[in-house]
């Protein structure tokens, strides 16, 4: 992990309050919290605690209602809907439970629409060489199995080279053997490419890789945990 002196993010009395109707519902109240370069940090909590707010927040996909959000040294909370899109497009890689490709391309044309957007992308030979799936480039998401659509669901991500690699639940419709793959695959990205990893989960076995593991309760961060040893992904149970 890289010396944990630098933020690359930086949240600082976050809320969000979400209207429904005439009914105010809080999501997260006064989170503050530093997530440093080249860490994994996995984001802990039961259903209804806010990890989801938190993650869109941080990956520039909402807003907050008050606080302040930096990346870097770049002010999140005061970007524009222009500056969000550069954001998201150049900093960030997303990876979801449900994998997002789309069905009528193929597994090298899913990875390449991330490609063609980045400013510094890896080339998707690279990141489908990584996952283990050079093999199946040509092969549409209706042929992979699960784990192999989440698996280039995280090329896709990955080949953007990205600062930040957010990921909600990713191991979630997985089963244990290829949840295990995908986990090693994001300890590989935050150790071989020295990038930052944000995974939010329910899982608390998970959490046992992480370098550090910020624990969230009906929106508040309720405390934050540092694992001097990590335990590697293929150790990770559930």
């Amino acid at each position: 992990m890289a010396s944990p002196h630098t933020p690359i993010i930086t949240c600082r009395n976050i809320s969000k309050i979400y209207l429904m109707g005439e009914v105010e519902v809080t999501a997260l109240r006064d989170v503050s919290l530093d997530i440093f370069e080249g860490e994994l940090v996995v984001i802990l909590g039961p259903s209804g605690s806010g990890k989801s707010t938190l993650l869109n927040i941080v990956g520039g996909m909402d807003t907050p209602t008050k606080g302040e959000l930096f990346y870097r040294d770049k002010p999140l909370h005061l970007a524009d809907q222009n500056e969000l899109t550069y954001y998201r497009r150049n900093a960030v890689g997303f990876v979801f439970q449900f994998y997002n490709l789309m069905p009528n391309l193929t597994a090298y044309e899913n990875i390449s629409l991330s490609v063609q957007i980045a400013e510094s992308p890896l080339s998707v030979e690279e990141t489908l060489e990584k996952v283990g799936l050079s093999q199946r480039a040509d092969h549409f998401p209706s042929q992979l199995s699960g784990g192999e659509q989440q698996r280039i669901a995280l090329a896709r991500a990955v080949a953007k080279n990205p600062d930040l690699l957010l990921c909600d639940e990713p191991t979630g419709a997985l089963d244990l053997q290829t949840g295990i793959q995908v986990l090693k695959l994001l300890r590989d990205f935050c150790e071989s490419y020295g990038k930052t990893v944000l995974i939010i989960t329910h899982n608390s076995e998970i959490a046992k890789m992480a370098d550090r593991i910020f624990y969230l309760r009906d929106g508040r961060l309720s405390r934050i945990e540092t694992n001097e040893n990590p335990v590697p992904p293929e150790r990770v149970t559930w």
